[in-house]
This record gives structure tokens, sequence and C-alpha cells, in this order.
């Protein structure tokens, strides 16, 4: 069953879908796949390039996305795609020597508060009647619990943060909003401009399969008090 099926089974024909951050290799791959889903009656695209477009790093910009935006709502299904592992030309930390406020600022920005606020301003674009997914990129580093290795500090922490962003939300939202799913989604390692620099292409999934498992994961996701923490295989992940 692809997605469409497990958001039919709930609303009846067709269903509208959002993906923010579209211009990248993840956002790109699921704008293919909501395009070719004849159940898709709309895939609205939002990047920084797009119009309207929107900065993680500017409120504004995404409040005023979000209002323009409006006159599509609601939305069954909102894809944030958004993040960055490498930024301002620097890559993660190996040791806790080599971190920097500023890297670790920016790092929280951009995988932290910016998503956050995108949830803020986005929720109240999404359907209220039926079940609806807001899903987000996140990063199995991002696990306490997973982290064997050590290492990548300024990544791995904003990431976990984002997982208790989601899982705040999901708590506080299935109060008003029964029928939300909220989850974060692990892509496994997708060949990009991201992951290029520590990962061989030989050793990377390509987008459109990481993104079609994502959406199979997405599929059997039921309305719960909390967010699921999930992979491109379906697979649970502990927080």
């Amino acid at each position: 069953m692809n997605l469409s099926c497990l958001i039919l089974l709930w609303i009846g024909d067709q269903y509208k879908a959002l993906v923010i951050g579209s211009s990248g290799a993840i956002g790109s791959a699921f704008i293919n796949q909501l395009r070719n889903d004849v159940n898709c009656s709309l895939v609205v695209s939002l990047s920084r390039t797009s119009m309207p477009g929107f900065s993680l790093e500017d409120e504004e910009s995404i409040n005023q996305a979000a209002n323009i935006l409006s006159v599509e709502a609601p939305f069954q299904l909102i894809i944030d795609a958004t993040g960055a592992l490498t930024i301002d030309g620097n890559g993660p930390e190996k040791q806790l020597i080599a971190l920097s406020s500023n890297y670790l600022s920016r790092s929280f920005q951009i995988n932290t508060i910016g998503p956050a606020l995108l949830i803020k301003h986005f929720l109240p674009l999404m359907d209220t009647t039926n079940r609806a997914i807001y899903a987000k990129l996140s990063a199995r580093v991002g696990s306490i619990s997973d982290n064997h290795k050590g290492g990548w500090y300024s990544y791995r922490s904003s990431k976990a943060a984002l997982n208790m962003i989601l899982q705040t939300a999901a708590i506080e939202s299935a109060r008003s909003r029964p029928n939300l799913v909220f989850s974060a989604l692990q892509l496994g390692t997708v060949a990009s401009k991201l992951s290029a620099k520590f990962v061989s292409p030989e050793q990377c999934l390509s987008a459109d399969i990481s993104v079609q498992g994502l959406m199979q994961s997405l599929d059997g996701l039921m309305p719960k008090n909390g967010a699921y923490f999930i992979d491109y295989q379906g697979h649970n992940i502990e927080w």
C-alpha cells in the first residue's frame, strides 16, 4: 500500500501535499513521487528560491509563506525536508576541542529552531477533520540511546533537540487534533551534497529509493499521543 492509499482510507478520493525544502535531493524526490500519484490533487513546493520563499533564520518569512499558502489549505500531508550537515563550509566536529559557538548556534538555528517555527506557522494549515501527517526529516545520529560512536556534537545535538520539538508538539496537538500524526524520519545514507564529503556514492541509497521507503513507512502510522521516529525501512528508532 502506498501513501495515497493510507490517506484515501481516511478522507475519500484525493489529498493535498506540501513539501518544505523542496529544492534539495530529498525534497525533490518527494515532489516527483507525489506528482506521479494520481490521488494527490495538489503538490505545493516551498523552498528558499520558490515564490513565496522563506528562510529558516527569518521567522517573518516563514509566517508570510504560511499566510500566502493558506489559500490552498487544508493539507493532509506536510513534509519538512529542510536541514544541513555542512554549514558555511564547516562539517561536523569529530572531537570536543573542535566545538565552536558559531557552528553550534548555526546548526541549532537551521536544524532545530527553523523547523520548530515551521511547525508553529504551518500546523494551522493542516486538515483537522481527517487524518493528516506532519513528517520531518531527522537523523539516526539524533537518537541519544543509539549514540555509540560520539562525535558530530552540533549536528547530533540539534537533531536530538528537533526530535524533542516533534514529540512535544505531537503531545500538545493530540489534545485538539486527534487525527494528526507527527513523525521524525531517518533517510538512510542518501547520495546527496550533504553526504558526498563523508560517504562514497557506492555506499548510498538513491533519493528516490529512500523516499519510496519513507512514504511506505508512513503508511501504517496511526494517530497517537506522541510522535514516531522511523526509518525508510519502517523500523522504529529509539529516541
